[in-house]
C-alpha cells in the first residue's frame, strides 16, 4: 500500500449546535482517535492539522441557506490543497474529521486532477438539497447534494469545477432501509445499499462487485468517506444522529476493507465521531480498531 498520512480536518462547521450556546464535539474526533494511537497503530505519517474556522452562525435563520457557508467554502479550499498535495505526491491520505462537510475538501482536490468516484458508507445519504427539502442548513447532512452540483453556488462551484463529483461516479452504502432520501439516489441512478441489502447479498461479495464498478479507466480513482453512524447505536452511540438498524462491525470490516485496499482508492475520511458522547473512550477504541483492520490487518 501506498504511504498513508494522517491529516487531521477537525472542522464542525456543519452541524447543528447540541444545546443553545454550545458547539458539536465532532471537532474533537482526531484528538480522541490519536490517543487511541491510531498513526503508529497504521504505521503512517503525519500530516498535520488543518485548522478551520471559528463556529459561528451568527444571527443566521432557517430559511437562509447553509449557515456557516462563507467559513465551510474557505475550509473546503485549505483543506483541498492539503490533499490535492498529498494525492498528486502518490500519497494515502487517512482525514480525520470533523463533520460530513470535510469531504467536500477531498471532492474539491480530487475535482482539480480529475475525474474521481466517490464510495460513502454512511447512515443517511447526506443528500437533503432546496429540491426536496425546505430545511436546507446543516452542511453536514447535505454535502453528498453539494458534492454533485445541488444547492447553493458558494459551495457547489468552488473554482468553477461544479460538480466536483458526477452521479454516475458515486456508490453509497449503509443508508437506513427506511431512508427517505434513497428513492431519489435510485432515480438519479446514484447506486446504492442499505443495511438489509448488505446483509442479504452479504458485505464481501456486495463491495467486491461495486469496487470492480469503481475501477474503471473512465476515473483516476475514488475516495472512500466513513461516517460513524454507519455502525448501530447499540456499538456506536457517540454521534448525533444514532439511528436504529445501522451495521455491526463485523459487517462493516470487510467493506471498508474490500474499499480501501483497491489499488484505485486514493484516500479516505472519517467523520461524525463525537468524544464528547464517548465518556470512557469505548468508541474511540473501536473505530480505531476498525480502521486498523482495514489498513493493516490481514
Amino acid at each position: 500500500m501506498r504511504r498513508l498520512v494522517v491529516i487531521d480536518a477537525p472542522s464542525n462547521l456543519g452541524l447543528r449546535p447540541p444545546t443553545e450556546g454550545s458547539v458539536p464535539g465532532c471537532y474533537k474526533l482526531a484528538g480522541a482517535l490519536r490517543e487511541q494511537r491510531l498513526v503508529q497503530r497504521l504505521g503512517a505519517y503525519e500530516g498535520g492539522v488543518v485548522v478551520p474556522p471559528r463556529y459561528d452562525r451568527g444571527d443566521w435563520r432557517e430559511g437562509d441557506g447553509v449557515f456557516n457557508a462563507e467559513a465551510i467554502a474557505a475550509y473546503t479550499r485549505k483543506l483541498a490543497d492539503r490533499i490535492e498535495h498529498h494525492v498528486r505526491a502518490g500519497d494515502f491520505p487517512v482525514v480525520l474529521g470533523g463533520d460530513c462537510s470535510i469531504q467536500l475538501g477531498a471532492s474539491l482536490a480530487l475535482r482539480r486532477i480529475g475525474r474521481y468516484g466517490l464510495a460513502v458508507i454512511d447512515g443517511s445519504a447526506d443528500f437533503r438539497h432546496p429540491g426536496n427539502s425546505d430545511r436546507v442548513g446543516a452542511a453536514g447532512g447535505e454535502e453528498l447534494a453539494l458534492a454533485t452540483g445541488r444547492g447553493q453556488r458558494d459551495l457547489t462551484d468552488l473554482e468553477g469545477l461544479q460538480p466536483y463529483l458526477r452521479d454516475e461516479d458515486v456508490r453509497v452504502f449503509g443508508i437506513r432501509d427506511y431512508d427517505d432520501e434513497r428513492a431519489e439516489l435510485t432515480e438519479l441512478k446514484i447506486m446504492n445499499a442499505t443495511v438489509g441489502e448488505i446483509r442479504e447479498w452479504g458485505a464481501e461479495e456486495l463491495t467486491g462487485a461495486v469496487v470492480q464498478s469503481l475501477e474503471v479507466p473512465v476515473t483516476g480513482g475514488f475516495w472512500v468517506h466513513l461516517d460513524a453512524d454507519a455502525l448501530d447505536p447499540s456499538v456506536m452511540p457517540a454521534v448525533d444522529s444514532p439511528d436504529p438498524g445501522g451495521l455491526l462491525p463485523d459487517e462493516l470490516a470487510p467493506l471498508l476493507r474490500a474499499l480501501v485496499r483497491s489499488e484505485r482508492c486514493v484516500g479516505f475520511n472519517l467523520t461524525i465521531y463525537d468524544p464528547d458522547l464517548d465518556p470512557d473512550g469505548s468508541c474511540a477504541a473501536l473505530l480505531a480498531d476498525i480502521l486498523q483492520a482495514a489498513f493493516t490487518g490481514p
